[in-house]
């Protein structure tokens, strides 16, 4: 599945890029799913926000019990001043989370096809466990920015062993917010945990205040069909969406059973609906 070249690559930049990865068919075939997994999602009562800037304050009770459901968020700017959408919820809905793989046949079918195992165990995932998958919308015109992050800092295990994989159902580019990454930064050390609180609710724990060199940041800009592998230790974001075209995308996290999952990480699941592989 990978060469040696592109195995250096990733340990290298902390990320690696697979063009035409999955095909035409299947993209069109998830964004279709999304699409009918929306007009069925009764929005009414519902106003569950996904933000970066004020993560702790938007984590409310429909997020945090999202780990094992299929739930859907909107955008920080997708409702007016008295609660009202601004637009129709199909143009309205930040992203699906977070067991999309495991509860809706069509993406449990794309999620554990054998090219994706094989890649996997190829970059160490040696007993892998799909933990999260979400569906991101990055919608015209109101499509949030997502602050610069790791994705270890929401997902973390003991030892680290976590393998993010993002794949482009649209073209990406700088113009409606494509993601961007710095490169080798996997390598600064892990910044911060968003972990539970005792008693209700989530708070970041800070292991180190040094800002990012956003500086070095560098844009990802992948066409249609592309893979995105990203380290769980890579530093990255993606900017708003202003312009008049959506950027749909699929990601899944994928943790190794050998690894520690502890107890005070933002995801959880029910006894009864526990990690799967392959």
């Amino acid at each position: 599945m990978l060469t040696q070249n592109q195995i250096s690559d990733y340990d290298r930049d902390g990320f690696l890029v697979i063009e035409n990865f999955i095909g035409e068919a299947d993209c069109d075939r998830l964004r279709s799913r999304a699409a009918e997994l929306v007009h069925e999602f009764d929005a009414r009562g519902v106003m569950s926000i996904f933000s970066t800037h004020e993560q702790t304050r938007t984590s409310d009770e429909y997020f945090l019990e999202s780990g094992d459901k299929i739930r859907f968020f909107f955008e920080e700017n997708a409702f007016l001043p008295d609660g009202r959408l601004r637009q129709s919820k199909e143009r309205s809905i930040n992203k699906i989370g977070h067991a999309l793989h495991d509860l809706d046949p069509v993406f449990n079918e794309f999620s554990r096809t054998e090219k994706i195992k094989e890649l996997t165990a190829e970059l160490g995932i040696v007993e892998p466990l799909l933990l999260q998958s979400m569906y991101i919308f990055k919608q015209p015109h109101i499509g949030g920015e997502v602050t610069c992050h790791q994705d270890a800092t929401f997902l973390f295990t003991e030892p680290l062993r976590i393998l993010g994989l993002w794949f482009a159902l649209e073209d990406a580019t700088t113009e409606n917010g494509c993601l961007w990454a710095i490169r080798g930064g996997h390598r600064l050390g892990l910044k911060s945990r968003f972990v539970r609180v005792d008693g209700g609710g989530t708070r970041f724990e800070v292991l180190d205040k040094s800002p990012w060199p956003e500086e070095s940041l560098r844009p990802l800009e992948v066409s249609k069909g592309s893979l995105i592998i990203l380290h769980c230790l890579l530093p990255h974001l993606s900017r708003e969406n202003r312009s008049n075209k959506s950027r749909h995308a699929y990601t899944l996290h994928i943790i190794d059973a050998r690894s520690r999952y502890p107890a005070t990480n933002w995801l959880r699941r029910s006894a009864t609906m526990p990690l799967r592989g392959f």
